[in-house]
């Protein structure tokens, strides 16, 4: 189904593109902007901000740019379509759908057909559970025997499948889902027959209470399922397999209704099974999610990261929660959060521990018993060691290396000292304990690397692994690989009588993209001025975009988009209108739009988009900065960015001039003295214009 226009639009002004990403990542104020760590790519310095006043957010680390709609499709990997439903779910906007075109139906995607196949089957659970009489004699009674009350079994949209083999399938069908589509949702099994007969198809889940596990978002991507009769040929759990939209790894149960609880507490704690979410949830401790019955992963970690850089895991007290924690920790530290670990009782785990003391006991249990991974790793060795030393060293050493897995070396030596102090060893004997293990990591990434260069083939050349940094400043031989083609302004070569191949006429879009050109930034630099400024008046009666636009006549820009979007304020301005910043933002990358509009504006988001802002702090001690806002500042910027792409323009054809003059010695006198006039031309507007500049003439 279509989404009528008028009601994208309306979609459009109601988000706040602050609430949309809060949703997924914990945003703090800078300025007039709000920052984070990106939820795109893994980093530990936030590089990701959202500008609230222009509704866009950018990416400084990986790129990534957009609105709240683009914001929804990257974080959710959904289509346009979908990720409007999803906004206007969230803001009670009611959709009017018109009928879709065959063409339409085929772009739809796959994982959002996925997603809504998974929904019917979370809906057809849950009425199973209330509406059936098995249902609610074996499923509902087992939840109420768990303590789970009404609100609660909503929250976490809690189920029962029936005790048969097709009850879903049948419905499903029904419903007018495919069997194809339901059993890539992996809500049923196709079991190939014998020879000649036919497929047994059937549903997956069968008599078993259901949990449905949800995304960030709140959309359902899997199942997990228990069964409640004795039977040996069955696991007790059942989980959905892996999908286009579950990776478990990737997953935490109960991420979706406690991140609101995370950001405020400013702790995430972490349990193993769906009960004991659901049970402290129910108890007032909302923060709290589940590894999914899988072993902890980065990836999971990195999504807590999002919300609170602080997780205390809470595992069962026997000796198989013990190798949990310890499992763990490691990865925990290695993402640079804060870790702090708590077994329960022996024979508790944290759903029947909290409903055996209660909530304000648990959370008192938690605040007094946690302890940070020091003294947890610490105590059991000590334990364990005893009055033998060498026990003591392998404990201490051990307790090193999980220090060395931190990637802040500030933290590390703060707890060098702790270290010291709870095995009552010397700090410097610590310190060099760590820095042997940091020397032997090395060595160890020293000798991967190599043996993953030889693995890769002799003779081809590898990635340096020193730790120099890399810059995009493209190499003399890169830039005049470029300018050997340039076709800005270029003479007709044909009129010397000189014959040249096609490969050197223009220069190719690609490779301009792929190295950025001395010129490509004089471009991006001459269309931010315009996107941003192109309205304001230099003087009376003249705009920057009056006075770009007559300066730049008889000049077309080389690098891609800077060129179309100077062509599109050269074609407004000729209607009478100057563009501004909105009529690049305002390009949506919708259904039939164009990837022409998406990369429009991805640029102008980067555009408009300043990385770094004035501290208040400058003016609190009247040193005062100026600003590109002010005129005389702006005149000046736009008639050096302007003198700059003279400039260059005319290096280039000086360039293509000596080349040209060097080919054509074996042509006559006067063709060779007609190009080194047009060189000694452009030689004099470059030495006139960097005069102008005020920087070094050549010679």
């Amino acid at each position: 189904m279509r989404i009528p226009e008028e009601t994208v639009e309306r979609i459009r002004q109601s988000v706040d593109i602050l609430e949309v990403i809060n949703d997924f990542v914990s945003l703090k104020k800078r300025g007039s902007n709000y920052i984070a760590c990106c939820p795109f790519h893994n980093e530990k310095t936030p590089s990701f901000n959202v500008n609230p006043t222009r509704q866009i957010y950018k990416c400084f680390g990986c790129g990534k740019a957009g609105d709240a709609v683009r914001f929804v499709m990257d974080i959710e990997n959904i289509g346009y379509g979908e990720s409007l439903r999803y906004l206007a779910k969230k803001y009670g906007i009611e959709i009017e759908e018109e009928e879709q075109t065959p063409e339409d139906l085929l772009r739809q995607n796959e994982r959002e057909s996925l997603l809504i196949v998974l929904n019917f089957a979370k809906t057809f659970f849950q009425e199973t559970l209330l509406k059936t009489d098995e249902g609610k004699s074996i499923g509902l009674s087992y939840f109420r025997e768990r303590g789970f009350t009404n609100p609660t079994m909503e929250a976490f949209e809690l189920g029962y499948t029936l005790d048969q083999w097709d009850s879903l399938l049948l419905e499903g069908q029904r419903r007018g889902y495919s069997r194809d589509l339901l059993e890539k949702a992996g809500l049923i099994l196709i079991k190939e027959g014998n020879a000649g007969g036919d497929n047994k198809v059937f549903d997956r889940f069968r008599g078993r209470v259901m949990f449905p596990i949800h995304n960030v978002s709140g959309r359902v991507i899997a199942f997990g399922a228990r069964i409640l009769k004795t039977d040996k040929n069955q696991p007790k759990y059942l989980n959905s397999p892996e999908t286009t939209v579950y990776h478990k790894s990737q997953v935490l149960y109960g991420i979706f209704q406690a991140k609101q609880a995370i950001r405020q507490e400013d702790v995430c704690y972490l349990t193993e099974g769906y009960t004991d979410v659901i049970s402290l949830h129910q108890a007032g401790i909302k923060n709290v999610v589940a590894s999914s019955g899988t072993s902890l992963t980065t990836e999971q970690i990195r999504l807590i990261a999002r919300f609170t850089p602080n997780v205390t895991i809470l595992y069962d007290g026997d000796a198989a929660g013990i190798k949990a924690a310890l499992r763990g920790l490691d990865m925990v530290l290695e993402e640079g959060l804060n870790l702090r670990l708590l077994l329960l009782p022996d024979g508790e785990d944290p759903d029947s521990y909290v409903h055996k003391v209660g909530a304000d006991a648990f959370k008192t249990y938690i605040k007094e018993q946690s302890q940070d991974f020091i003294d947890f790793k610490a105590s059991r060795w000590l334990t364990e060691a005893g009055d033998n030393p060498l026990k003591r060293a392998e404990g201490i050493s051990d307790v090193c290396a999980s220090i060395t897995r931190i990637p802040d070396p500030l933290k590390r030596q703060t707890l060098s000292q702790r270290v010291a102090q709870v095995f009552h060893v010397s700090e410097q004997s610590v310190i060099s304990e760590i820095n042997r293990l940091l020397r032997k990591q090395q060595e160890q990434n020293k000798k991967d690397s190599e043996r993953q260069q030889r693995s890769a083939g002799a003779g081809r050349q590898q990635p340096s692994s020193s730790n120099t940094l890399s810059t995009n400043e493209p190499s003399l031989d890169d830039i005049n690989s470029l300018l050997d083609g340039f076709s800005v302004e270029s003479p007709d070569l044909s009129d010397f009588g000189i014959d040249v191949p096609p490969s050197r006429q223009s220069v190719s879009v690609e490779r301009v993209k792929a190295v950025k050109t001395p010129i490509s930034y004089q471009e991006e630099e001459c269309v931010r001025l315009l996107i941003n400024h192109g309205v304001r008046e230099l003087e009376p009666g003249i705009t920057l975009c009056q006075y770009v636009l007559s300066e730049l006549h008889d000049i077309e820009f080389q690098t891609s988009p800077y060129d179309l979007i100077l062509t599109l304020f050269r074609e407004a301005y000729n209607r009478g209108d100057i563009l501004t910043a909105n009529d690049f933002l305002s390009r949506q990358p919708g259904e039939g739009n164009s990837d022409r509009d998406v990369e429009l504006q991805h640029e102008a988001i980067h555009l408009t988009t300043p990385r770094y802002e004035i501290s208040d702090g400058w003016g609190k001690h009247e040193i005062f900065v100026p600003s590109e806002e002010e005129i005389g500042i702006l005149a000046d910027a736009a008639y050096r960015n302007i003198l700059r792409i003279k400039k260059i323009l005319a290096e280039q054809r000086m360039t293509a001039l000596q080349q040209l003059l060097r080919e054509s010695r074996n042509k006559s006198p006067e063709e060779s003295d007609q190009l080194l006039t047009e060189f000694m031309h452009f030689k004099r507007i470059d030495m006139e214009i960097s005069g102008l500049l005020g920087t070094v003439i050549s010679g």
